[in-house]
């Protein structure tokens, strides 16, 4: 199981490589991710090309509905971002779940 501070690190060069893609630079969406065996969701803006404000926060039913919202384990998310997962074949095989408008999902569709 990773740390909170290997996810946050891994999420902010996660995040911050689709906020600079070029489909992406107009987009001012907030983002989540619930990372599942460590009880927490770390939400960010992706706005201006870059992230802001990723904060981590204790998974509850309160935390508030993100537009783009990721779930999945600690561990596949390092692996997605080292580049040892591919998101495709990780989101067909349920390791990683992908919420979000259909606007929205068109659009990551292309930068994934």
């Amino acid at each position: 199981m990773a740390t909170l501070e290997q996810c946050m690190t891994a999420l902010d060069g996660f995040v911050g490589k689709l906020a600079a893609a070029e489909g992406a630079r107009d987009l001012d969406r907030t983002v989540s991710c619930r990372l599942t065996d460590l009880g927490q969701v770390v939400q960010g803006r992706l706005a201006l090309g870059s992230v802001h404000d990723m904060t981590a926060l204790p998974d509850s039913p309160t935390v508030p509905k993100a537009d783009i919202r990721l779930t999945m384990a600690s561990d596949d998310l390092l692996a997605l971002t080292s580049g040892e997962l591919a998101f495709a074949p990780a989101w067909a095989g349920g390791r990683v779940k992908l919420e979000a408008g259909l606007r929205d999902m068109l659009r990551l569709r292309s930068l994934l």
